[in-house]
């Protein structure tokens, strides 16, 4: 298990709390998508992904993305108590 000092801790804390969930979510999880075509297997229920304005302008994979990085949040808040928090 990673242990973060004080610093790095408000190092993280401040630089995430510049972070844009909902549109960096969506377009980090878009780019994957267009990027790595083939991942797209993995998202057969989210609809049109046929193209990269498809997939960029796909509600689904907005939405999905948002969840990834508000969980990356949790672990942030979270930073002593992972297991826990991730149980």
């Amino acid at each position: 298990m990673v242990h973060f000092t004080a610093e790095e801790k408000a190092a993280v804390t401040s630089l995430w709390s510049k972070m844009n969930v909902e549109e960096a979510g969506g377009e980090a999880l878009g780019r994957l998508l267009v990027v790595y075509p083939w991942t797209q297997r993995f998202f057969d229920s989210f609809g049109n992904l046929s193209s990269p304005s498809a997939i960029l302008g796909n509600p689904k994979v907005k939405a999905h993305g948002k969840k990834v990085l508000t969980s990356f949040g949790d672990a942030i808040k979270n930073m002593d108590n992972l297991k826990t928090t991730f149980a």
